[in-house]
């Protein structure tokens, strides 16, 4: 299996001794489970290792970036996103909105962590706005308005 990983999760290290430790990870995976706004539960994996598909020799599919843990809270006229990316500095992290979607790239060392998130409704990217602090990236994005139909009501006599 080692020789099958991607080459950012293998690694030598010289001990005292002069003898090689080969090292391989970190292998992150887990889920959250929210309640969405209508009742419903929302499971969410994150991490770098996944269930692989059956039939393949390989049953894990292991990827050298992680996905964060992320939380998507809707609050009305806003979308709020909380993304925990720990071990790296705000400098290292870039962020990408369209109407439509949200991408998170971190990448400090170790620390590398990637999420290309499907939003819910249609957002203006020109008022997104961020804020990190102690491994939290807190993401504010603004719904656009829903227009109103065009044209008139016509009224039967």
């Amino acid at each position: 299996m080692p020789e099958k990983l991607p080459p950012g999760l293998t690694k030598e290290r010289k001990l005292p001794d002069g003898s090689t430790l080969k090292e391989w990870g970190p292998f992150v995976y887990g889920y959250s489970v929210t309640i969405g706004p209508d009742g419903k539960p929302r499971i969410q994996e994150f991490g770098n290792v996944k269930p692989g598909t059956k039939g393949r020799a390989q049953p894990l599919d292991i990827i050298e970036k992680r996905e964060p843990l992320l939380d998507l809270i809707d609050q009305g006229q806003e979308m709020r996103v909380v993304a925990e990316l720990p071990g790296v500095p705000k400098e290292a992290i870039k962020i990408h909105v369209s109407e439509n979607s949200l991408s998170i790239q971190a990448d400090h060392g170790d620390h590398r962590y990637s999420k290309d998130l499907e939003l819910p409704d249609e957002i203006d990217p020109t008022t997104a706005r961020s804020t990190y602090n102690n491994g939290v990236l807190e993401v504010v994005l603004t719904k656009k308005k829903k227009s109103r139909p065009k044209g008139v009501e016509v009224k039967i006599d």
